[in-house]
């Protein structure tokens, strides 16, 4: 049987997309046209007072601009209940536990550094807390691990990996001002959505190996990642809206053909290898 090729860009509305966004837009959609498959657009707002709708509108604006067709499915704020209910199975495994410990109290208390920081050191899971509003629910990563045994996954550029969950030490699955955390809610969502590639940004390879670990623990299809390279300002640091980086919807406002802007990020970026400075400040 022939699987359809299954990509989506997920955003999450709390600020405009800048040339980043768009690259990586582009990116799952050919991904995905490439197959003659699907490209979703997916929003994930669930972060709270910062999403806020009219950004989704600018959003479908933006990649009808960038010639990206897409078929929308639902926002993550209508799949509440689902991450409830994948949280509730993992109690009853006993795979999770409430936690109280501050950030002050992890960069206090950690004996290592992982992929995201400082690496909790379980202390609710040794001194256990009582659940409550104001708790968060993480993972016990060595009985998780030891549960599911060895596991892999397949990335399309670096090829076969082992997954290396621990590394993170005891994540966040149910977070105090949102309802999930990215790691629960994005795997439980390409799942939902039959996303059969998963791509995205390098930054956030080393995720890969958390959600491996759930798509085994709660029994969902593993997908194949493409880890695309990330765009970068001059001095390095990743392309961000909260550091101002230019809206691409300015320029569309600005009446310039988005479909020439997309072709000439696919030109630039992906087959003469420019940096995105070089890119943005080329010789007309």
């Amino acid at each position: 049987m022939v699987v359809m090729t299954v990509t989506r860009f997920a955003p999450s509305p709390n600020g405009p997309l800048h040339l980043g966004h768009a690259y990586a837009a582009i990116i799952a959609h050919d991904r995905a046209m490439a197959d003659h498959g699907e490209f979703l657009l997916r929003i994930e707002d669930i972060d709270g007072a910062r999403s806020r709708p009219e950004w989704a509108d600018e959003f479908r604006a933006d990649l009808t601009w960038l010639g990206l067709g897409y078929r929308e499915v639902a926002p993550q704020s209508a799949r509440i209940e689902t991450y409830r209910a994948a949280l509730e199975s993992l109690v009853i495994m006993g795979l999770v536990y409430p936690c109280r410990c501050t950030r002050a109290d992890i960069e206090r208390n950690a004996q290592r550094m992982g992929p995201d920081g400082p690496v909790y050191p379980s202390t609710c899971l040794r001194q256990p807390t009582l659940p409550g509003p104001d708790v968060v629910w993480r993972l016990d990563m060595e009985q998780a691990t030891a549960l599911v045994g060895d596991m892999t996954w397949h990335d399309e550029r670096r090829g076969g990996q082992i997954a290396c969950p621990e590394l993170f030490g005891d994540v966040v699955l149910w977070r105090k001002d949102a309802p999930a955390s990215y790691h629960l809610a994005a795997t439980i969502d390409d799942a939902a959505d039959g996303v059969s590639v998963v791509t995205r940004g390098a930054d956030l390879f080393a995720a890969s190996h958390i959600h491996r670990l759930l798509q085994v623990l709660l029994g969902l299809p593993e997908p194949v990642w493409h880890h695309h390279r990330v765009l970068v300002e001059a001095d390095g640091r990743k392309l961000a809206k909260r550091r101002g980086a230019d809206a691409i919807a300015e320029r569309r406002r600005a009446g310039e053909d988005g479909r020439s802007v997309a072709a000439e990020l696919r030109a630039a970026l992906f087959d003469t290898g420019l940096s995105l400075s070089e890119y943005v400040n080329r010789q007309p």
